[in-house]
């Protein structure tokens, strides 16, 4: 090749090598300074799709690990609430017990074990009322499946986790009744001391007692005969609850007349009747004046109904026909524990409160656990069924919160955890530097750059050489 001034091709070969050896410096630099093989889509952009899809992955698996650790407090807070219920319920339960064992107990002490039972029910209701997660109550049923009613004589009770959200109607065919007895004279005012007794519980009326006096000595023990006493205008009785389990016996030492309780001493008994309807369109099981659906989309809806109080008459009833609609929301505690769309789960708590535990029992003069009393042998009976039943229904709670706990947040979060290790190696290999790999190289592009500065130099020299044939 001739020698020539307007061109120094080797300097600018030269000069090639050099920006070539130095971008491929710079870009080791950025490696080793940054800890990334890939910091630009330029830098492979294959990797780069891959990689930011496994860090948007690895994102969601952290977020969905810290859920499920959320969600595991959410449901130890509300297991651990349950559990003091079913502690107290067992104390009630050994209350129950002693109040039944009547040979040894007088009055007095069963009306303190009611007072105590009176005040375990408060608490239940207090701890159901009150268990929050923050401000998220978790045992007043805003947590599982709810519901109101659109009329003022249905009152929803509870719902199960087999009840789809959903407004459903609710008709009484059969009303549900009252056991009532009315006396068959009217009292004006008793003549002599008199013994009248009412399921069992002897009530003496003193001589002299105007009508609106005896009403008011019978229902001093109400509570002890699950009676209540009115004026109609002759003395009724009638029972507290509703339902063929709801039984009146009564009689007196005294004939009957006007100078007594006038109900004589012919002994009378008679029991309430069950109310019957549909919910949904589709029959009811009905206990007391309790429906609850067995079927369909409502299947669990319990819904009680309230007595007709159009008149003195009517109120040993229910209200009957078409009562509006039972409006039910299954709200049950949605936990996202998936990295992705829809990978979420759900648990519903049901109530916890008195008046949802322990209900319509057959056979059973309690319609709830709220209800139950100890007052008499009887009532004591059946108050042992009903606090056996909410014993069974907390327990049950308690026993789905642990399984989900164990079996789905805790399992899926050791599966999450071990994806998210598996899943950052995958993402370190595309993405990040290997620097025993990358130093060799930094190595050998930093000594090219020195080698090409230096050949540089020399090239751009050759030139000169020309100055020599001039002169």
């Amino acid at each position: 090749m001739g020698l020539t001034i307007a061109s120094n091709v080797s300097a600018l070969n030269a000069q090639n090598n050099l920006n070539r050896s130095t971008d491929m410096l710079n870009k080791s630099i950025e490696r080793l300074s940054t800890g990334f093989k890939i910091n630009r889509g330029a830098d492979g952009p294959a990797a780069l799709v891959i990689s930011e899809k496994q860090r948007a992955q690895i994102t969601g698996l952290q977020t969905a690990i810290e859920n499920s650790e959320k969600a595991s407090s959410v449901i130890q807070t509300a297991e651990g609430a349950l559990s003091e219920i079913s502690s107290i319920l067992i104390k009630m339960r050994s209350l129950a017990l002693e109040s039944s064992n009547t040979g040894a107990s007088d009055a007095n002490a069963l009306a303190a074990n009611q007072a105590e039972i009176s005040n375990a029910l408060d608490t239940i209701d207090r701890i159901s009322r009150d268990t929050q997660f923050g401000t998220k109550n978790l045992l007043d049923g805003s947590a599982g499946v709810s519901g109101s009613a659109s009329d003022a004589d249905v009152t929803f009770i509870k719902g199960t986790n087999n009840t789809s959200t959903g407004s459903y109607a609710v008709n009484v065919t059969t009303v549900a009744q009252r056991a009532a007895v009315t006396a068959g004279a009217t009292t004006t005012t008793t003549a002599a001391d008199e013994v009248l007794t009412i399921n069992g519980v002897n009530i003496t009326i003193n001589a002299g007692s105007t009508k609106a006096a005896v009403v008011t000595r019978i229902n001093e023990f109400t509570d002890q005969t699950g009676v209540f006493a009115e004026e109609v205008p002759g003395i009724r009785l009638r029972t507290t609850a509703f339902g063929g389990d709801a039984e009146i016996t009564v009689v007196s030492d005294t004939a009957s007349a006007t100078t007594s309780s006038g109900f004589g001493t012919t002994l009378t008994t008679t029991s309430g009747v069950n109310i019957a309807g549909t919910i949904n369109s589709l029959a009811a099981t009905g206990q007391g004046n309790v429906l609850t659906s067995t079927e369909g989309a409502s299947k669990g809806t319990m819904v009680r109904i309230g007595e007709d109080t159009t008149s003195v008459t009517t109120m040993t009833q229910t209200v009957t026909g078409a009562q509006g609609n039972a409006n039910v929301q299954n709200d049950g505690l949605q936990f996202q524990i998936g990295p992705n769309r829809n990978q979420a789960t759900n648990i519903a708590i049901n109530n916890a409160s008195s008046d949802s535990l322990g209900t319509a029992q057959s056979g059973n003069v309690f319609n709830s656990l709220a209800e139950i009393s100890v007052t008499s042998y009887n009532n004591a009976q059946d108050a042992l069924e009903v606090i056996d039943a909410a014993i069974n229904e907390i327990s049950t709670s308690r026993g789905s919160l642990g399984a989900f706990q164990s079996n789905t947040l805790e399992s899926l979060t050791s599966s999450m955890r071990s994806t998210l290790e598996n899943t950052v190696a995958a993402e370190s290999i595309v993405r990040e530097t290997d620097f025993a790999e990358e130093i060799a190289r930094f190595t050998s592009n930093q000594i090219l750059v020195q080698t090409g500065t230096r050949v540089l130099s020399s090239a751009t020299q050759t030139t000169q050489s020309i100055l020599a044939l001039l002169g």
